[in-house]
């Protein structure tokens, strides 16, 4: 039988109990591992996201649990203690004459210290490394790989995701964080889905973000642009178009506010029949009177309630900013203009254009199939290889078969050739109510004025005037929008 003597001190038996040993053992374990990977990611010469996830996010989440076992032992222990035949246990004493409280007290200081050093640092790196690119774009690879790869090859290539979907402003930090939660929680589980939808509803008003950096008085009056375009024949003809843009301006007293832009400048609402926003049947503006007038579509005879009146900022026709994903024919395109696709292999754009299009179960069986159709097209060709490797990069740039994720999946609003875009309005069916206006497709010189159309040769004939639009091979229907025949494919 143990003598009191030999009894551990009160105070000492809370420690002893298995739930407080475990958490110190997983607080000392997931610290030395803080300190392990931080200073691997320090030394490492480029950054690796699963270093940062373990070092930042998940060493800090099994240290608070450590803490949390510690704290629930030792009430556990303590309340045991107190229902003892030992009673309550005496309070805390520190007398700092005794040199063993002055040792204790200041290993506990030192160690307090150290702690909240360690938890001040894993903080300032989480705050910074969840909202940085490879965070956004890697560390759920497979999720987020399209969005990741196509802002690689945007114009905002080098703006933070952040600074796009978050913005300044510390409720909306808040706000995203929160969201994020259930979107780690989706990647984790596998119940994302394929695609990712576009976040319409959760982003932030433009004027909040785009207009940090893009904002009206900077909108430019005029730009004139070459679109280089070639033709399914077998010579691969190029017709391009060089267009004058209005893009109008926001500052009157610089730019002339009509063009483009205009549709910023004046106040203008719609309500959208669809998530995606490619419908609009009903829109309402300010005229130049001060009265607002509304447009709503022949077929459209419902009543707003319920409905979201939206005004229009950027993102209704800049929807793609930062994840555009090019078609097919685009692509194709562009690689003829710059030389990665050679023009003189014989129906090299209609078989690039035709192989892209099709769906395959994964990129490596996309990658092998365009292979192998090209190298049966044009055997002993020494232009093969290249023209292999130029139409595999423009697959694996643009077309993610596990995610679903190419330009079918992501309608995109400027212009109007493979999908509606400015048709959603100007389309003849937007009547006013008194049926004495009407939103009109056929004012195209209000926004681009065609310079000059053709082949190379035909470029070189400018009119300022401009000239009427020419369909390259056959006549067309001008009734019809060039989506009801363009979709981005061959």
């Amino acid at each position: 039988m143990t003598s009191p003597a030999a009894s551990p001190p009160p105070r000492r038996q809370f420690y002893r109990n298995w739930l407080t040993l475990t958490g110190l053992v997983v607080m000392v374990a997931s610290l030395f591992a803080f300190l392990l990977l931080f200073v691997m990611d320090s030394l490492a010469r480029g950054s690796n996201p699963y270093i940062g996830v373990l070092t930042y996010l998940v060493a800090p989440i099994f240290t608070t649990m450590g803490l949390v076992l510690v704290a629930v032992g030792l009430w556990l222990a303590r309340r045991k203690l107190i229902r003892s035949p030992q009673g309550r246990p005496g309070s805390l004493v520190i007398d700092l004459a005794r040199p063993r409280d002055r040792r204790l007290l200041g290993g506990f200081i030192l160690a307090s210290v150290v702690f909240l050093l360690i938890t001040a640092i894993g903080s300032y790196h989480s705050y910074h490394f969840t909202e940085s690119v490879t965070f956004c774009g890697e560390a759920c690879h497979t999720v987020m790989e399209p969005e990741k790869v196509r802002y690689e090859h945007s114009v905002h290539a080098r703006v933070s995701c952040a600074e796009c979907h978050i913005g300044p402003g510390a409720s909306w930090f808040v706000r995203s964080k929160l969201s994020g939660l259930y979107q780690v929680y989706a990647a984790a589980a596998n119940k994302y889905p394929r695609p990712v939808p576009t976040p319409i509803r959760n982003l932030r008003p433009a004027q909040d973000t785009c207009e940090q950096c893009h904002w009206p008085q900077k909108f430019s009056g005029n730009i004139v642009k070459t679109y280089r375009h070639f033709l399914s024949d077998e010579e691969n003809t190029e017709y391009s178009v060089r267009l004058l843009l209005r893009v109008g301006g926001g500052d009157p007293q610089r730019h002339h506010e009509g063009g483009i832009h205009w549709h910023i400048n004046n106040h203008v609402e719609y309500v959208a029949a669809d998530d995606k926003r490619l419908k609009i049947p009903w829109v309402r503006y300010r005229d130049e009177r001060g009265e607002l007038v509304e447009y709503r579509a022949k077929d459209f005879t419902n009543d707003l309630a319920g409905m979201e009146i939206r005004k229009m900022d950027c993102m209704d026709c800049h929807n793609r900013p930062s994840h555009r994903y090019e078609t097919p024919n685009e692509a194709v395109d562009l690689a003829l203009a710059n030389g990665r696709l050679d023009r003189t292999l014989p129906s090299i754009r209609a078989k690039a254009t035709e192989l892209l299009v099709q769906k395959y179960p994964t990129v490596q069986a996309a990658l092998d199939q365009i292979e192998k159709e090209l190298q049966a097209a044009y055997p002993d060709d020494a232009r093969t290889r290249t023209a292999v490797a130029a139409v595999q990069e423009i697959y694996r740039q643009n077309f993610f078969p596990l995610m679903n994720a190419d330009w079918r999946a992501y309608p995109e609003h400027i212009g109007h050739k493979d999908w509606p875009g400015c048709f959603r309005c100007h389309d003849d069916q937007h009547l006013s109510a008194d049926g004495t206006r009407k939103i009109t497709f056929t004012d195209c010189n209000t926004c681009h004025v065609i310079l000059a159309q053709g082949t190379e040769a035909e470029l070189e004939n400018l009119s300022g005037a401009g000239q009427p639009f020419k369909h390259p091979e056959d006549e067309y229907d001008p009734a019809y929008l060039c989506n009801d025949c363009h979709d981005g494919g061959p």
